[in-house]
């Protein structure tokens, strides 16, 4: 099997409870940003390849995939978010582990599927608070359509990605295929808590924000 193939099975097995992790994830203590509606994906807005050579169907698709490589920190100009990268794998659940709440400004990568910038659907994801209070992915409702993305990778190169849309799902619509699903061009998931608090439920969904690679630095 493939790095690809097993990238994408590995996915799947956490697409139906990654979403319940998170929402049980943090402390609420003051509302963080909502994603304005203005700023979420109607459609799929992903380019379908077009063209009579696979290299014109790779460039209608976006930049071209990067070689695999571990992903060592993200930074967010627009939210001020400038974070080390570790690697996070499937919890005892099923969902993902959690990256550890000591560290508020600690951002996870799910090492089982694609890294960022690499051929398909990279995943990262982090707390919005914790029992001492903002933490890495606080702000990340308040990003916006156009605004970049830089993950700086192990083999000294750095992925920047463009914000595609910004939505918050609520738990119980999670929509796994649009979040998880496999993607052919090189695309990023920043996931964390949001969509309300109640103290019954904690966070009530997830803020995910879509992107897609647009250059290697």
């Amino acid at each position: 099997m493939t790095r690809a193939a097993r990238a994408g099975l590995a996915t799947a097995t956490v697409a139906a409870t990654v979403g319940a992790w998170l929402v049980a994830d943090g402390t609420h203590t003051e509302a963080p940003p909502a994603p304005p509606a203005a700023d979420a994906r109607p459609a799929d807005t992903r380019p379908t390849p077009t063209g009579p050579t696979p290299g014109a169907a790779r460039a209608a698709a976006g930049q071209v995939a990067m070689p695999f490589s571990v992903p060592t920190r993200l930074r967010i100009p627009a939210i001020g978010v400038d974070a080390p990268v570790t690697g996070v794998g499937p919890g005892p659940a099923g969902g993902l582990e959690v990256p550890p709440a000591a560290d508020r400004n600690l951002a996870g990568w799910y090492r089982l599927g694609a890294a960022p910038g690499s051929a398909g659907n990279a995943l990262l994801v982090g707390h919005v608070d914790t029992d001492r209070g903002r933490a890495v992915f606080w702000a990340l409702g308040s990003l916006h359509r156009g605004n970049t993305l830089d993950v700086q990778r192990a083999d000294g190169t750095t992925a920047r990605f463009e914000v595609d849309a910004v939505e918050v799902h609520p738990k119980d619509g999670f929509p796994d295929d649009r979040v998880y699903g496999a993607t052919a061009r090189p695309e990023l998931r920043v996931i964390t808590c949001g969509g309300g608090y109640t103290r019954a439920t904690g966070y009530r969904g997830n803020v995910v924000v879509y992107a897609h690679l647009v250059q290697a630095l």
